[in-house]
């Protein structure tokens, strides 16, 4: 009998194929593993409110880790003390004006789940507005009152290199960013030290499991963290190479069952 492993699950490019769904196969496999004992959670870069359906359709009753680690509770269990860690109010206030001179398309603010856009754009609400959440559109300065969850700055694909160096040479000590894949430019910002290992690390210790029997599947820069974590960091062949460099194997892609694959053969299920 294998011991009890908590399995960490990324969600886009990870868990969820290119069509956004769970295969049959994976989620087979996923519900045998819980059945046999093993803890399953999710860990991802998205809001609760984007992740909740994914959280149901597994019937999952574990914490999870939202916002790249900003924010971790559990729906499922009120007495899980939530751990929320947003960015100061002043520091994003500061970063707003110090990008002035930078050509930003859009900046966005999430506060939980409510979303506050600079200006109105249909194409990046059709990606973060699912969930519908309560969206305040205009001058972030002046229609931001509390602390984000994180930050996203939309540009040009020329410019995210340039505004993230002048980040790291300027903002360190108080953010942490990182850039989205295609097909939108985005730099995300969290509170510096902030990134899904501390989440993970939070769940982990509430069930008393240790980072040996930590099994975590991940593919993009806002994993590398949880995958050097995890006392088994699984790359995704889709991964970008930094992450498979660091992982302890590498499966198959999001859309070959990679997940169902190794957990079988690892959990001999």
């Amino acid at each position: 009998m294998v011991q009890p492993h908590l399995i960490v699950l990324d969600l886009d490019g990870t868990l969820l194929t290119d069509q956004k769904t769970i295969s049959p196969k994976t989620k087979e496999t996923i519900a045998l593993a819980r059945q046999q004992g093993h803890q399953v959670m999710i860990a991802t870069g998205r809001p609760f409110r984007a992740s909740k359906h994914v959280y149901n359709e597994l019937g999952l009753t574990t914490p999870i880790v939202n916002f790249n680690g900003a924010y971790v509770h559990n729906p499922s269990n009120k007495l899980f003390l939530p751990q929320h860690n947003p960015i100061e109010l002043d520091t994003v206030k500061d970063i707003v004006e110090s990008l002035q001179p930078y050509k930003l398309e859009n900046i966005i603010a999430e506060v939980m789940d409510d979303m506050y856009l600079e200006k109105h754009d249909h194409n990046l609400l059709s990606v973060l507005g699912m969930g519908n959440p309560k969206i305040t559109t205009g001058k972030i300065r002046e229609q931001l009152k509390d602390s984000p969850t994180s930050m996203l700055l939309h540009t040009s694909e020329d410019e995210v290199a340039i505004i993230r160096g002048y980040l790291e040479e300027t903002k360190a000590e108080v953010i942490d960013h990182r850039r989205w894949g295609d097909p939108y430019h985005v730099i995300e910002l969290v509170r510096t030290g902030i990134h899904k290992a501390i989440g993970l690390d939070v769940v982990a210790k509430s069930m008393q499991i240790p980072r040996e029997r930590i099994i975590a599947f991940g593919d993009e820069d806002n994993d590398l963290e949880m995958i050097e974590f995890a006392g088994t960091g699984v790359a995704m062949k889709n991964s970008i190479p930094e992450l498979k460099n660091i992982a302890n194997a590498v499966t198959l892609s999001n859309n070959e069952d990679g997940i169902a694959e190794f957990l079988i053969d690892r959990l001999k299920l």
